[in-house]
């Protein structure tokens, strides 16, 4: 028969249909190449330049113009000869690791009892998380040296209970400034611990119980030890951002005479003439220390699966009974909530709502007022400052989640230069904002059109610092969208560019949505970049309260930042729920 028999027509038909599956699978292939270079040089002209531009700057001689004269070395001989550098990097080392601890501790146990324990007011830690993530980070530090400064609160109360004239804490030291650097990162910490807990099997904390082991024991040896790759690799990113911190350096360090690696760099780029061979030579010691812990880190992440207890049928996420330790863990989770939120935003408030800063008394309630929020809401200026900030928050969040959006799905399924594209992506992950904000002024100065002192140089800084986060969430969305709907697209017909946006696109928009939330808070904070590169008119709310707080503004100050808060916090809330509605739709 010329069709064949029907035994080997029906073998010839899956044959078939495989082979017609690969030919739909290598045109969109090559159909990606042109796609993936178009993407890998956008990458590499946002990513290279600035790296380059630290390197050669760190080795260029100034004229008296500050234009480049030649090479030289002296900047790095500066460093080497100047007996105060290695003060510099021991403060830095000893102030990031030691925040990095307190963290951990306060985050860490905070993320323990809320996911493994049945713990009460598991509620406030999440109102923790959630109002810190709104607010800006000068207002934090602000409200932080209040409570601790000679007038506020902690020394009033100490003074009064001992009749001394001294002070119990300056917060203007390197313990100071540990303390609430610590503060700080713990809500993060919480967040991120949150999830490894959450996923932890409770059959083998359950074993050691039923073996005779204490409450202490089993954390000890079962939930610290399964989640110790999680908390390693946390603790190496805590580090590195601590490393980076500017708000903390810059507001209870420089005044307190502690110097630390942002705090020299800001320093030198803020002489008059600016020096930027210094300031140079110091990001690119940042650079070479942040690369290798990123290295660390990428290395510490890829054995975690060693540790994986979740494991099939036997997985059941059961809270962990903790008897009349109940009470003892509800009072740790008040006592948090009262630390890293409730005294800083009662701090706040006060000092918004008195028309000069002074000790808590019940003499000065008769003198409270809401002119600083009148001069907030009633001054132009600061519209002026939502509109930027908003602006540039909004451009880098959209940007990075398109750029990654694609990115993610061409590295995700190991495309055509998918792997140099999510490298590229990933890069800016070795900038600290201080170091990226010295690159971005040497570079906008070189061009030929202004760009220097604008709000789009902030937004295009803001785009290159928060890529990295975009692509984790874009790349960890593909990876749950299984290649077989791709296939089934390619094999209908559709195109390249149909498949993406009618079937990968709306899948992966939960994910992308998430990704320009995150990207987008973090931005309307940023204050290391802003504070290097805005000009008269680009000025962001994280400058302005850094001016404000330079001048002694500390009421206006408070009425803003709270403000803001409020606003961002509406604004996550608001978007959080269109992203979980959006993802029902979309998943049923």
């Amino acid at each position: 028969m010329a069709g064949g028999t029907p035994t080997q027509t029906a073998a010839a038909r899956p044959a078939a249909a495989a082979a017609t599956v690969r030919r739909k699978r290598v045109r969109p292939a090559a159909g990606l190449r042109p796609l993936a270079i178009a993407l890998a040089a956008v990458l590499a002209l946002l990513v290279i330049p600035p790296i380059l531009s630290l390197i050669a700057m760190s080795f260029s001689d100034t004229g008296s113009d500050g234009a480049a004269s030649g090479l030289t070395l002296a900047h790095y001989a500066e460093l080497i000869q100047d007996r105060s550098f290695i003060a510099v990097v021991f403060n830095t080392v000893v102030f990031a690791g030691s925040a990095t601890l307190i963290s951990l501790l306060v985050g860490g146990t905070l993320a323990w009892l809320v996911e493994r324990t049945n713990t009460p007011f598991k509620r406030l830690a999440t109102l923790t998380a959630i109002v810190s993530l709104g607010t800006p980070y000068v207002l934090y530090v602000m409200a932080w040296l209040y409570l601790l400064g000679h007038s506020g609160p902690v020394n009033q109360l100490y003074r009064a209970l001992t009749g001394s004239s001294g002070v119990l804490f300056d917060p203007y030291t390197l313990p100071g400034m540990i303390i609430v650097e610590g503060f700080l990162w713990s809500p993060l910490v919480y967040l991120l611990m949150a999830a490894t807990f959450r996923m932890a099997n409770a059959e083998m904390e359950e074993a050691a119980r039923v073996n005779g082991a204490t409450v202490l024991d089993t954390i000890w040896l079962v939930s610290l030890r399964l989640a110790w790759p999680a908390i390693l690799a946390l603790a190496i990113f805590v580090f590195i951002r601590n490393v980076e911190s500017f708000e903390v350096p810059a507001l209870v360090g420089i005044p307190g005479n502690v110097r630390v690696l942002t705090t020299d760099i800001y320093l030198a780029v803020k002489e008059f003439p600016p020096q930027l061979g210094h300031a140079a030579s110091f990001s690119v010691v940042m650079l070479v220390l942040i690369t290798g812990l990123i290295a660390l880190y990428g290395r510490i992440a890829r054995r975690a699966d060693r540790y994986a207890s979740v494991t099939g049928k036997g997985y059941r996420p059961r809270p962990f009974d903790l008897g009349a330790g109940r009470a003892v863990a509800g009072a740790v989770i008040l006592v948090i909530f009262l630390l890293v939120l409730a005294l800083p935003l009662m701090a706040l408030i006060w000092m918004a709502a008195t028309p000069f800063v002074g000790p808590v008394s019940v003499a000065a309630l008769k003198n409270m007022t809401l002119a600083n929020f009148r001069a907030v809401l009633t001054a132009p200026t600061y519209l002026t400052l939502v509109t930027n900030t908003l602006t540039v928050s909004i451009f880098a969040a959209t940007a990075a989640m398109l750029i990654t959006g694609v990115a993610g799905w061409l590295a995700a399924r190991r495309q055509f230069g998918g792997r140099l594209i999510d490298q590229l992506a990933t890069a800016p992950l070795i900038f600290p904002g201080i170091v990226l904000g010295v690159a971005a002024i040497d570079l906008s100065l070189r061009l030929p059109f202004a760009l220097y002192g604008t709000i789009w140089l902030i937004g295009i800084a803001y785009l290159i610092r928060y890529m990295p986060y975009g692509m984790r969430y874009a790349y960890s969305g593909v990876l749950q969208l299984h290649k077989e709907l791709e296939e089934a697209s390619a094999v209908s017909g559709a195109g390249l560019i149909g498949t993406f946006l009618r079937i990968v696109a709306p899948l992966l928009s939960p994910a992308l949505m998430a990704g320009w939330l995150f990207i987008f808070l973090i931005a309307s904070r940023e204050l290391s970049i802003a504070v290097l590169l805005s000009g008269p008119r680009s000025q962001v709310i994280a400058v302005a309260m850094l001016d404000l707080w330079q001048n002694g503004q500390a009421g206006e100050l408070s009425a803003l930042g709270l403000l803001w808060t409020v606003l961002m916090v509406v604004a996550a809330s608001l978007f959080q729920f269109v992203e979980r509605r959006s993802a029902r739709k979309t998943f049923g």
